[in-house]
C-alpha cells in the first residue's frame, strides 16, 4: 500500500527543467512557466523588472538558474 502512495506521490511532483521549446536565450523562463502554468512573457518581464529595479538581483537569479537547472529531456 505505501509502495502505491509513494509512486504516485512521485509521478505528481513537477519538476523545474529548462525548456528546449520555449526559449529566448537558456529557456529559464519558459521552464519555470511550464512548471507554474503560467505565460512565459509575464515571467520574462517579471523578470526584466527584478533586474532593473532590484539591481541586477533578477539578471543574478536568471544566470544562477542557467547554470543549475537541467535542460528539458
Amino acid at each position: 500500500m505505501t509502495n502505491d502512495v509513494l509512486t504516485e506521490a512521485t509521478t505528481k511532483v513537477k519538476k523545474l527543467r529548462r525548456s528546449r521549446t520555449d526559449k529566448m536565450v537558456a529557456g529559464v523562463c519558459g521552464g519555470a512557466a511550464e512548471m507554474l502554468g503560467v505565460d512565459a512573457a509575464l515571467l520574462r518581464i517579471l523578470l526584466v523588472a527584478a533586474t532593473l529595479f532590484g539591481v541586477g538581483a533578477g539578471a543574478i537569479l536568471y544566470l544562477a538558474c542557467w547554470i543549475l537547472v537541467p535542460e528539458a529531456d
